[in-house]
């Protein structure tokens, strides 16, 4: 069979240069057969590989019978179903080659986004350490929230992947990053947001005050939310190369300074940039609320001797003089504070760490003097000396008159 060069060439020198065609099989060492058929043919020479017989063949029909009924059976096990002895690899390739023919097909629509309908919102976790300042490195998730119209990306690391931090990151999002409120935030089944269609305790609350509503998907459908797992994926591979972090907020600082470049980004679909189109994302959007929402930590704990409050994973110094009352505890990404009756009675900067103690040395001071003055002695009363009152001062002072004769008996 003539070769692909050889028939192109001959169709070169004889349709385009004129040359005869004895003087092409003379010059290109072929017969003149072989110019004809080159120049008979209007399509390029085509090579198959003949067909050979493979140990498989035998097995095949077993084979595609088990894919049938299993379509997601182990190679492993159909080559045991079988009485397969030859090479497992060889097996497990020409059963892969066979499996798309059986398994399920899961289409995937391509969606449309309009301005202002919803923001995509997921949890990325980077592969890096950071120090927490408390002699600890731990890996932290960073909450990513993307507008699904303008593609603009907001992100931010938080603390925990609890209800309270993400509520919290959200609004920290929302507020400061992009500054209006989607009708929706689309999440996966995340747990601190809530599963099974029933909201985690406290999301209702956060999402009435920002009139928006919280979508969850349903399982394997990664297509809806698509436009946050790619930009988990551009941050994986664009921003973390190269980078080393001494604590989250330097962290969430190169973050920031690196978000503003990544939305002035070319996107291929929409031939525009999100900063491009963001503004007409926000202006279909909500207004933020005029009253922040309920997000972060709260609870009510009564104060010990030791004047420490437990706090997500960590303990709290609090002024020794609320010892016994019950104090108001709030932590948000920054602050963990304490309040008895609105006053303010602890605040701290947020640990990042775990099991650590953070102590404000004021409180020290305040539990020095109050043990001084509980530990000295207290000056004695009349009572304590054993000096006791005449009775005729009670009967006098309960209005009891006793005849004069009765008194002196």
């Amino acid at each position: 069979m003539i070769s692909l060069e050889h028939w192109a060439l001959i169709r070169q020198l004889h349709l385009a240069e004129g040359f005869p065609k004895a003087q092409i099989a003379r010059q290109l060492g072929i017969s003149r057969t072989t110019v004809l058929k080159a120049l008979a043919s209007e399509s390029p020479p085509t090579f198959q590989t003949p067909d050979r017989q493979s140990a498989f063949d035998g097995f095949e029909p077993r084979v595609r019978s088990l894919l049938a009924e299993f379509p997601t059976m182990p190679a492993t096990v159909i080559a045991e179903r079988v009485g397969w002895a030859g090479s497992p690899s060889w097996f497990r390739k020409r059963v892969a080659l066979l499996r798309p023919e059986y398994a399920p097909k899961d289409p995937a629509d391509r969606l449309d986004y309009s301005p202002g309908d919803q923001v995509q919102c997921d949890l990325w976790f980077p592969p890096v350490r950071i120090p927490t300042g408390t002699g600890q490195w731990a890996s932290f998730p960073v909450l990513v929230m993307v507008a699904s119209y303008s593609r603009f990306i907001t992100a931010r690391m938080l603390p925990t992947r609890r209800t309270p931090d993400l509520l919290a990151g959200m609004w920290f999002l929302l507020s400061q990053q992009l500054g209006a409120v989607p009708r929706r935030l689309v999440w996966d089944n995340e747990a601190g947001i809530g599963r099974r269609n029933h909201l985690a305790e406290g999301v209702a609350g956060f999402c009435g005050t920002l009139a928006t509503r919280v979508v969850q998907l349903k399982p394997f459908d990664p297509e809806s939310k698509g436009i946050v797992e790619r930009a988990n994926q551009y941050l994986e591979t664009s921003f973390m190369p190269g980078r080393q972090f001494e604590h989250p907020d330097d962290f969430n600082a190169q973050l920031a300074a690196w978000l503003v470049r990544a939305n002035e980004r070319m996107v291929r679909s929409l031939q525009a940039r999100p900063t491009q189109l963001i503004e007409l994302d926000r202006k279909a959007m909500l207004v933020l609320p005029p009253v922040d929402p309920q997000a972060g930590f709260r609870n009510r704990i009564r104060v010990g001797r030791d004047y420490y409050t437990p706090v997500l994973g960590n303990d709290y110094s609090v002024d020794p003089a609320v010892i016994d009352r019950m104090v108001d505890i709030s932590a948000d990404l920054e602050r963990v504070q304490a309040r008895l009756a609105g006053r303010l009675v602890a605040d701290h900067p947020r640990s990042w760490g775990r099991a650590g103690r953070i102590t404000d040395p004021e409180h020290v001071s305040n539990a020095g003097r109050l043990r001084t003055a509980f530990q000295q002695p207290r000056p004695k009363t009349i009572e304590d000396a054993g000096i006791l009152r005449d009775l005729a001062d009670y009967d006098a002072f309960f209005g009891i008159t006793l005849d004069q004769e009765e008194h002196t008996a």
